[in-house]
């Protein structure tokens, strides 16, 4: 499986999974410029964007450590531009799905507000 196959799996596995929780899944692969957000929900008076990590093994740590602050940065403005141009009187949650899938099965781990935007 290439990488942008293992990718792609992993976030139908995130959008099932989230759809079995009952989650009223909004948008899916919302890009702004080179920024992108995976998967888009929203709960009462707020819309969560979630980002979806994919490896083949935990080795090197859980697949959510690689969401560095960097990236955390490409989503939170992804988000800003989200909320902007949908004109949404809403907080923002920023959640991470992390998902180790190999022989041994699919490991899916769902990180409710796993950062928050900072100035």
């Amino acid at each position: 499986m290439t990488t942008k196959e293992l990718g792609d799996f992993g976030e139908l596995k995130a959008l099932e999974f989230l759809r079995k929780k009952g989650l009223n899944i909004v948008d899916t692969n919302y890009r702004y410029h080179r920024n992108e957000v995976d998967i888009v929900y929203t709960l009462p008076g707020k819309v969560v964007f979630v980002e979806v990590k994919t490896r083949q093994t935990a080795e090197i740590g859980p697949p959510w450590k690689s969401v560095t602050r960097h990236k955390q940065k490409q989503i939170i403005k992804c988000a800003h531009h989200y909320i902007v141009s949908k004109d949404l009187d809403v907080e923002a949650q920023f959640d991470i799905i992390s998902i180790v899938h190999n022989s041994h099965g699919t490991f899916i781990e769902h990180i409710d507000e796993a950062f928050y935007p900072r100035l």
